[in-house]
């Protein structure tokens, strides 16, 4: 599984840092495209992101046609709230990007037209604007490998000090 998560233009450093963790617990690659909202040597990025850095994959780009020049446009899905399908019915490849928007924003309207298909939401009630970026961003990484069969992640833990 070659799962990899696209943050573009992530405003919010202790959601990114959020996000380096559930990386790192993985095994998802995690894109950055900039211009990025703070810095990564923020210090509210790092705490957040704890000790979880060197286990992660992360790659940075000056902006989304860089991103494309290097990763192609193949396998690439788009969470939004304007997406027709929901993320738990898409059937995934084995190396798919999943495109997340800033925090204020979303993703452009423009890159959602151009991509219609492949747009997926994450099911609210009604009213609701959106979820919190780091916890969107955990939910549709799950999902997908939970659909895969938690591909090369420990399944179950041991108790150090009661038997069962």
């Amino acid at each position: 599984m070659n799962l990899n998560v696209v943050l573009l233009e992530p405003e919010i450093p202790q959601n990114t840092g959020n996000i380096v963790r559930t990386c790192a617990a993985t095994g998802a690659h995690l894109h950055l495209i900039e211009p990025l909202g703070f810095s990564l040597k923020d210090r509210y990025l790092k705490r957040a992101g704890l000790d979880y850095w060197p286990m992660a994959e992360i790659s940075v780009y000056p902006n989304i046609e860089d991103f494309y020049a290097k990763n192609g446009t193949d396998g690439c899905y788009y969470v939004t709230t304007k997406g027709l399908n929901t993320y738990s019915e898409m059937e995934y490849p084995d190396k798919c990007f999943i495109f997340f928007g800033k925090e204020t924003k979303g993703l452009p309207e423009e890159l959602l037209a151009a991509h219609r298909d492949t747009c997926i939401r994450i099911p609210m009630l009604p009213g609701t604007r959106s979820l919190n970026l780091s916890n969107s961003v955990a939910i549709v990484v799950y999902d997908i490998l939970r659909q895969k069969g938690f591909p090369e992640l420990q399944l179950q833990g041991a108790l150090t000090r009661y038997a069962w």
